[in-house]
């Protein structure tokens, strides 16, 4: 908890125009994990400006420009990395994206066979395809796909619901009630994408079979 109450504190001290070496001396904490943290804060050019004027500061102003300058080749790199792999894949197949599915089950998905076919993650992404799997692959009608959302108590409940019903094309007649915990969203500060967890839900016994009977045959044959 500690960690992230840090990461929150150099935050709010960045969005003030300090700088890395500045927030390193207040909380002593290395530049390698301030980099990390604060990658998504760059200074703002009236705020590299001030630095710039202060003849103090002109070693953070360098420091501030080799960061962002690293930054922004790896943005290139991964971005050319990005465009390579897209051509790669430009299509699945229904056995490919089958797999792919079975695959993302064996990792997030509820495993016990009493229990509802169900994927939970933080990600937008991953749940939008693990809804594309069950629709498109398994054949499942979207409106029998049930959602469950995990919020914590300090959260807008009502908008990150709009959120979810939004980013899956589903109606909020298909949602569950919430699951609210009492802690707050600062313990989710350092992880996840800021909308609690969501889960899509299907309640049907011998498909949650077959999934994890698909599961066990190729863990049996490959592991």
């Amino acid at each position: 908890m500690a960690r992230i109450i840090d990461r929150q504190k150099a935050i709010d001290l960045r969005k003030q125009g300090k700088t890395y070496g500045e927030i390193k001396h207040t909380l002593n904490i290395s530049k390698s994990t301030l980099s990390n943290w604060l990658r998504g804060y760059p200074l703002s050019e009236q705020q590299l400006n001030l630095i710039k004027k202060s003849a103090v500061k002109n070693k953070s102003l360098g420091i501030e420009k080799t960061i962002i300058t690293k930054q922004k080749k790896r943005e290139e790199r991964l971005q050319n990395i990005y465009k390579n792999e897209k051509n790669r894949w430009p299509s699945l197949s229904l056995r490919e994206l089958e797999l792919a599915g079975l695959f993302l089950y064996w990792g997030e998905g509820k495993k016990n066979l009493k229990s509802a076919l169900a994927i939970n993650n933080t990600d937008p992404q991953v749940v939008k395809f693990a809804l594309y799997w069950m629709s498109k692959v398994l054949k499942i009608p979207k409106d029998k796909i049930k959602v469950e959302v995990h919020l914590y108590s300090d959260m807008d409940i009502t908008r990150e619901l709009a959120f979810w019903a939004k980013e899956l094309r589903i109606p909020k007649a298909q949602f569950y009630k919430p699951y609210i915990k009492t802690s707050t969203r600062v313990a989710i500060n350092q992880k996840g994408f800021g909308h609690g967890t969501c889960g899509v839900i299907v309640n049907d016994v011998r498909l949650k079979e077959k999934v994890i009977m698909g599961i066990k045959a190729i863990a049996d044959t490959y592991s």
